[in-house]
């Protein structure tokens, strides 16, 4: 059976009369996936969802992109963009800066401590990771309480907001999806429950709590959408405020899912990246590379080999630890690595040699495979570093 959960105030029986104490009828709706053939969830408003009273033009984040040409792996210093004065201007929506992207998916990072506006991405689910810093994710469905290693699933048209909490800054790195992202098919049995070989299950999962009840007229959400050039925005606002679900119920709903909960896989000698995967969207997969032991045979080379990904791109975000394969490259935390297909990549000059008889790596990275090219956005260029290409070229 799929993960289903419930919350609030549900009627008995779907798609019947359900009131409140003054007999007043509450309004269903629907959210669901492909059409009416995949997953969904049923939610009960106390007004009438659809009722706007203005639609204007949003102007998104800079989402135009550049060609990785002439090819080349490139080290992205996603921390350089965003200085400190900047921090509490900034918000978890607004501020993102594209870092690399195709038709599939869309790479961003963001570091603020301002609360964002009211936001709904209907092109797609999103995964935003969270670096640093902790926030509630207020949703129409609930409250989410997002920590430092949470990855925050955000299911299509999920209308929230991202409250930063504490002292320290957000620091954010976004996986939007052009579809929808699951779990690895391979992990689920064929009616969707976790099976046992899988890294994480059910009970790693964290729901929203209670529906949230927010009263407020002519409020504004920003709409990311397919438009012209594939991606547009648009600012509507609504009669009502959205957040007036008084319960809701479903297998359709955005929850977190915490690095530390990932059980890692390993082998006597060293596996491949696929063992490391967390989900799945259309054209790439997302993988998280945790603390663990390591390879445990007497000649094993813990490291990884070199290879040639020819169809797909690898992008590798580091964000914990010490990444033992990139040590003297330049790369440390809030580093990006792209390795494109088409060229052969790798440990840095002495990791390969200097890993013999380790026991354990203490790294923590978020890595996307992509099965189309990916291009370049504002963000990946302004923080790039031009040195990192050449830094096999020396054999130590």
């Amino acid at each position: 059976m799929a993960h289903y959960r419930r919350a609030g105030d549900v009627p008995p029986k779907r798609h019947t009369q359900h009131r409140d104490g003054a007999e007043r009828l509450y309004f269903e709706e629907l959210m669901g996936e492909e059409g009416f053939s995949s997953d969904s969830s049923l939610l009960y408003h106390r007004e009438i969802p659809s009722a706007i009273v203005d639609s204007r033009v949003w102007e998104t984040p800079d989402a135009a992109t550049t060609p990785n040409h002439p090819l080349k792996p490139r080290h992205l210093k996603l921390h350089e963009l965003f200085p400190k004065e900047t921090w509490s201007e900034t918000d978890t929506v607004t501020g993102r800066r594209l870092i690399l992207g195709n038709a599939d998916v869309r790479l961003s990072y963001a570091v603020s401590s301002a609360a964002s506006p009211l936001y709904r991405n209907a092109t797609g689910d999103e995964i935003v990771y969270v670096e640093s810093g902790s926030a509630t994710v207020e949703t129409i469905f609930g409250a989410l309480s997002a920590r430092q290693g949470d990855y925050v699933v955000i299911p299509t048209s999920t209308t929230h907001r991202w409250l930063p909490n504490g002292d320290l800054p957000l620091r954010t790195y976004v996986i939007e999806a052009t579809g929808h992202i699951t779990p690895p098919k391979r992990y689920l049995s064929r009616f969707g429950q976790f099976l046992e070989h899988a890294p994480y299950c059910e009970r790693d999962l964290h729901g929203p709590g209670n529906p949230i009840q927010v009263d407020g007229t002519d409020v504004d959400v920003l709409v990311k959408h397919r438009g012209p050039g594939g991606v547009a925005g648009t600012r509507l606002t609504y009669a009502r405020h959205p957040f007036d679900v008084v319960g809701w119920d479903g297998c359709l709903y955005p929850f977190t899912f915490n690095v530390d909960d990932y059980e890692p896989i390993t082998g006597r000698v060293h596996q491949p990246p696929p063992v490391h995967q967390v989900f799945e969207g259309h054209n790439f997969v997302v993988c998280n590379f945790v603390p663990r032991k390591v390879d445990y045979h007497p000649l094993s080379i813990p490291v990884p080999y070199y290879h040639s990904n020819v169809d797909s791109d690898e992008v590798m975000f580091y964000c914990g630890g010490d990444y033992e394969a990139r040590k003297g490259s330049g790369i440390g935390q809030g580093s990006v690595s792209v390795h494109p297909g088409g060229l052969a990549h790798g440990p840095q000059p002495g990791a390969y040699e200097r890993s013999i008889g380790a026991e354990f790596f203490d790294e923590l990275a978020v890595m996307v495979d992509t099965f189309r090219p990916l291009e370049i956005g504002e963000g990946g260029l302004a923080g790039e570093d031009p040195a990192y290409a050449w830094t096999w070229a020396r054999r130590s």
